[in-house]
């Protein structure tokens, strides 16, 4: 008897706009995603560095919407290329920060530790070796593609 191998099956069209075979490649990505990585350290360096010294919501406020905005403009761009990345170490080192600092928000006494802690993740994701940051924990395989 013949093997047979079954054609793979259909993907929805959601799957194919969220899980692109290929990533998307936006030209103005690189540049923008630069910029807003920039700007996201600076904020985000004011707001981390003010807590020790016991600033307020009401003083930080800039900063902190400046670091929220810029962030999630940079998930949404990866997000965009395509959104296995949140299945990916650089997508699980994102997830993990943004729960570590969910956990300084629940405890604002102790939120420098968690935004340190998030930080020092942030740090080792943005660089972390390029078979780290594509290594996928669904299939268990180094995904390779340009950034």
């Amino acid at each position: 008897m013949a093997v047979t191998h079954a054609d793979p099956p259909a993907r929805s069209p959601l799957g194919t706009l969220l899980f692109p075979a290929v990533p998307r490649d936006f030209r103005w990505a690189r540049r923008v995603q630069l910029l807003l990585r920039s700007l996201h350290l600076c904020a985000m360096a004011l707001v981390v560095g003010a807590l020790p010294f016991g600033a307020d919501y009401r003083a930080l406020r800039g900063a902190i919407l400046a670091t929220v905005l810029t962030g999630v403009l940079l998930f949404a761009i990866d997000l965009a290329k395509d959104a296995a990345i949140l299945v990916q170490g650089s997508g699980v080192a994102v997830l993990l920060k943004l729960g570590l600092l969910g956990l300084g928000c629940l405890q604002p006494a102790h939120r420098l530790p968690w935004y340190l802690a998030a930080t020092f993740v942030a740090s080792v994701g943005a660089h972390m070796p390029g078979s780290w940051r594509h290594f996928s924990f669904w299939t268990w395989q180094v995904v390779r593609y340009p950034d």
